[in-house]
C-alpha cells in the first residue's frame, strides 16, 4: 500500500506528551494499537512535513 492507496480502514490518532518528554502518536484501530514516540526536535520535524504536505494538497486540489 503506498501513499495514494485508499484504504477502507478507520483508525483513531491521538498526539501529546508522555510523561518522560516526548511526544506520542498513538494509533488505535481495527488490530493496530501503536504507539510511536519522538523526542520534541523529531517531533517539530514531522509538524513541518506535513505543514508542507498540506500545502502541497491545498495546490493540487486547487486545480
Amino acid at each position: 500500500m503506498g501513499i495514494n492507496s485508499e484504504s477502507e480502514i478507520t483508525a483513531n490518532l491521538q498526539i501529546g506528551p508522555t510523561d518522560q518528554g516526548m511526544v506520542r502518536l498513538y494509533i488505535e484501530g481495527a488490530g493496530i494499537d501503536l504507539p510511536m514516540d519522538f523526542d520534541p526536535e523529531e517531533a517539530e520535524d514531522i509538524a513541518e512535513e506535513i505543514r508542507a504536505a498540506a500545502e502541497q494538497a491545498r495546490a493540487v486540489a486547487a486545480k
